[in-house]
Parts: structure tokens; C-alpha cells; sequence
């Protein structure tokens, strides 16, 4: 077997190779400094099973739509946080440290990320985001994994060296995230959980097991003597640093002082991957005593508490504008909920963004609810969620478009997710909501709709998704210069209900509803 087809094979599988010291052997990468520019770091937090995107953060300003679809788990008006970004949304009652980063301007949300055609699968749905495929294709490699492999070309040769002695990525768990794994090889390391961390500390990691592939083994050997180079640079940084700031007694909140530790010690991993899990909330999503507390309640505490304690630690130990924190889920949940006070398997949901210098808004507008929601009845994408991590890429990477169209397979709408200082972007943090001219007429339509649009020039796309938040049309996609536009679509074959037409102009996009009779 090829040595570069056995790791490929041994490190994509679903479960770690082998401990070294608590720390699984998942392959390794190191900063290009020369390359990645400065000292940014992106903490990405994955929320496993499927976030409720609607108990998350409520459209109030479609209270009624919303409490008619969940009544046996909708939170009541009363007891929904405001921020001072929207006027118009409610957070749930367990997002109050999130609330403290909103009105200090650290935190933004982004509406209804998802892709087109979603996939209701766990296991495939985590695979499109990690890799950032289309939904009908099946790609290996993770997209920052792709970025870190062009900037460094020739890993795995030579690393770590003396110039460069750091990981280039670190997971917290014992699987390596995909979203890491290179064409080739995976570009990050796994420390299984916290309490190997303290472990390594003060032990040192174990000898490489015998195994009668030879060449494999070499190579194996390589990589695990990479591991005890990489622990001692570990063990150095986490050395650096005397104290911390307090943390919830939880499991992610203990994953993230780890992450805090390893940056403010001088580590200059670029990405950190950490993980919460119990999303899946089918049943006793909330209770039916107090729809604020249950399942669902508990998690978002847990993550709005260890993500403020987080950002605090970040600012005592001077290092958070190093720090941009990302929340993502494979899929939302459905509008309507379920007999066992739970929601099933959705389509798009929010994004969270944290540290000093994002943008701090709500982008996009509220989801769309019908007045009598269905069971199959989904949230449609507003965001691709593409659209997040090359901006990401664009705006604190500091990396140019062509190399970020090239990482993520093709261009995406570039975002405004970051205050200008990072990369020297000039961007607004604007707290007025904007006006978009996109409408749609005759609505409810029989044989054709009008959609009348005002665009800004350059690249126009027109998406057309049926109530399940499926794609079923592109009726635009077009360079249009600046002016008012009128674009007629055909729904004499569209079955009787609801659609929802997504139109894009640069960063801006807006939704409409329609009714085909």
C-alpha cells in the first residue's frame, strides 16, 4: 500500500489511530507565518445534533406565527432577551452571558445559515459543512484544511523545525474534526480532552505501537516523534501561563480554558476546534411546565456561560483581539413542533460570532413563518454557510479572492463579518436595518410572478426554495448593471403552497414569501 493512500485512509476514518500520552496521533501541521500573516486565531465551536435555531433566537415581530407552530414549547414574549442589534429579536432566556457580549458590541448573529438542498442526515449534513461541498457531492478534504495545506506546501516534510515548532491546528477530542483534514493529509492534532491536557503536563507521551506495515511504520514513527516535539511546545506555552479567569464546571467551558491557556502562552495554532454535543432534541426539548427550562435550555447555557467566561479569560491574559469564536450545527430544526415537546431535523439556522472585532449586528432579517406551519415545514437558507468561512478567510485570514475562492471550490458572497483593522477592510457596523427593493407580484400567483429588484450592479443570483427548504429553481444568475430590474418566473408547474425567492446582490440578500394558488 502507498504510504500517502494508508494515512489518507487511516487518519479519515472515524475514529482516532492511536494515543500518544492522551494525545491521538491524527497527523500534524505547522504555521507558515510568512504565509498566514499575522497572529490571528479562529476558535470554531461545534454544536452537535442540530441547534433549534428558533428557541435559539425568536422573530418577535412574527410572535404569533412562531407560538401558534411550538405551543407546547414556545417562550413566552416576556421572557425573551433583548439586544440592542434588533429590535426585532428575542434570544432565549439561557443566553444572558451572550447577551452581556451583545450590548458590549462582541457578539453577531447571522440569519438562517444553511446551503441549498439540505440533507437531514447527521452524519452527511456535518460532512457538507466540514468540507464545504455542494450537498450532492462528496469531497475528502476539509476546508481549512485546504487553506492550511496551500500555505504550507511542503508539510508534512521537515515539520516541525525550528523556525516553525508549533500545530497548525488543535481539536479538542479524540476525532479530528474534517474540517481539518488536507487533500492529503490532515493538518491538526487531537488532544483527546481536557484531562489528557493536564496529563501531558507532567508525562510524557508514549512509544510508537509495533505494527508490521514497514513503511508505514517510518512513517508513523515520524509523526509520532513530531508528537513528542509538538507536546514539548505544548507543555511550554500552557507553562506560561499561572492563572486563568473562572469557568463554569462544564465540559465545553473546560475545553475552552484549554484553547485560552494554549493562546495567551504564546502557541501560534491558527485554529481550535471544539465541540458540544445533545443538539438533537426530538423530545423534552423544553419542558412542559416551563418551556424556558429543559434539554434545550441546559445546552445554551452551558454554551452562552463558557462562551463569556471564555471571552473574559481572553482579555484578562491580553490576548483577545487575537480571537475571533465561531458557533455552527449541521441543520436547524423544523417550524413546527413535535407531540413529545421536541422538533425534528430542519434546514438553516443562526450563526454566532464573538471577539473585538466582529461586526456586531444581526445580518439578515428574521426568518419567514407561515400563519399554519406544517410538520415538514422548514426555515429557508438566507446565509450559505460557505459565505461565513470565506469571509472568515477574507477578512480575519487576510487572505486574497482568488486564494479564497480556490480553498472553498468557488466563489461565495463575501460577508462583512469583521471591523476593518484585521485585514483593512472599511466596514460599517451599521445599527439601522436596510432598505432592500425586492418584491414579488401577482402574490398569490397562478401562471407566472413578477420579481422587481434594485441592484447595486455586478453578480445577481434568484433562488426559488419550496416550503422544505429545498432548491427547486435558479431563474437568475447574472452580471446586471446598476438599475431597477424586473424578472418574470414561470410557476404553472409549481404544486399549490408556499415558496420562498432568495434574491443576492453583493453582501446583500433579502427573502420573499409566494403563494402559488
Amino acid at each position: 500500500m502507498e504510504r500517502r493512500k494508508f494515512i489518507k485512509h487511516l487518519v479519515g476514518s472515524s475514529v482516532a489511530p492511536y494515543f500518544l500520552g492522551g494525545l491521538p496521533l491524527s497527523g500534524f501541521g505547522q504555521v507558515n507565518e510568512t504565509a498566514l500573516g499575522d497572529d490571528k486565531v479562529l476558535v470554531v465551536i461545534q454544536l452537535a445534533g442540530g441547534n433549534d435555531g428558533l428557541n435559539t433566537a425568536v422573530p418577535i415581530d412574527q410572535y404569533a406565527n412562531y407560538q401558534r407552530a411550538r405551543a407546547n414549547i414556545a417562550l413566552a414574549e416576556n421572557r425573551l432577551l433583548k439586544i440592542p442589534q434588533s429590535e426585532s429579536l428575542g434570544l432565549h432566556p439561557s443566553l444572558s452571558g451572550m447577551t452581556q457580549l451583545f450590548e458590549e458590541g462582541k457578539a453577531s448573529l447571522i440569519q438562517d445559515v444553511g446551503y441549498p438542498d439540505p440533507d437531514f442526515s447527521h452524519f452527511r449534513s456535518t460532512d457538507i459543512w466540514n468540507t464545504a461541498s455542494d450537498s450532492d457531492k462528496h469531497i475528502l478534504s476539509g476546508w481549512a484544511g485546504r487553506y492550511l495545506a496551500s500555505e504550507n506546501p511542503d508539510y508534512p516534510n521537515s515539520y516541525p523545525n525550528s523556525d516553525h515548532p508549533d500545530p497548525l491546528s488543535i481539536q479538542i477530542g479524540s476525532v479530528l474534526n474534517t474540517s481539518l483534514q488536507g487533500p492529503v493529509y490532515p493538518m491538526g492534532m487531537a488532544i483527546s480532552d481536557p484531562n489528557f491536557f493536564y496529563e501531558l503536563l507532567t508525562e510524557e507521551p508514549a512509544q510508537t505501537p509495533v505494527s508490521i506495515a514497514e513503511k508505514e511504520l517510518a512513517f508513523l514513527r515520524q509523526m509520532a516523534q513530531q508528537t513528542n516535539q509538538y507536546a514539548s511546545t505544548i507543555k511550554a506555552a500552557a507553562s506560561k501561563v499561572n492563572s486563568q479567569g473562572t469557568y463554569p464546571d462544564s465540559y465545553l467551558a473546560n475545553q475552552l480554558k484549554v484553547v485560552a491557556r494554549l493562546i495567551a502562552g504564546g502557541l501560534r495554532t491558527k485554529f481550535y476546534f471544539v465541540q458540544i454535543g445533545g443538539f438533537d432534541t426530538h423530545d423534552n426539548q423544553a419542558l412542559n411546565s416551563d418551556s424556558t427550562k429543559g434539554e434545550h435550555a441546559e445546552l445554551l447555557a452551558e454554551l452562552s456561560d463558557s462562551v463569556l467566561a471564555f471571552i473574559r479569560d481572553l482579555e484578562g491574559l491580553g490576548v483577545s483581539e487575537r480571537v475571533l469564536t465561531m458557533t455552527y450545527s449541521e441543520f436547524g430544526r423544523r417550524i413546527k413542533s413535535n407531540a413529545s415537546y421536541g422538533t425534528d431535523h430542519g434546514a438553516a439556522a443562526p450563526m454566532f460570532l464573538f471577539g473585538d472585532f466582529v461586526n456586531s449586528k444581526v445580518f439578515g432579517e428574521n426568518p419567514i413563518l407561515p400563519a399554519n406551519a406544517r410538520e415538514d415545514d422548514n426555515v429557508p437558507m438566507q446565509y450559505d454557510f460557505r459565505s461565513v468561512y470565506a469571509s472568515i478567510l477574507e477578512r480575519w485570514f487576510c487572505v486574497d479572492t482568488t486564494s479564497v475562492n480556490e480553498v472553498m471550490l468557488q466563489s461565495f458572497q463575501s460577508l462583512p463579518l469583521i471591523q476593518g483593522a484585521p485585514c483593512g477592510f472599511i466596514t460599517a457596523n451599521e445599527t439601522v436595518k436596510e432598505k432592500l427593493h425586492f418584491k414579488a407580484f401577482p402574490n398569490p400567483c397562478d401562471q407566472y410572478t413578477n420579481l422587481e429588484f434594485y441592484t447595486e450592479g455586478g453578480l445577481n443570483h434568484i433562488l426559488v426554495f419550496n416550503s422544505s427548504g429545498q432548491q427547486i429553481v435558479q431563474p437568475l444568475s447574472k452580471i446586471l448593471p446598476i438599475g431597477l430590474y424586473t424578472e418574470q418566473i414561470n410557476t404553472s408547474s409549481w404544486s399549490p403552497g408556499l415558496y420562498y425567492i432568495r434574491w443576492q446582490n453583493k453582501d446583500k440578500q433579502k427573502i420573499v414569501k409566494v403563494a402559488k394558488r
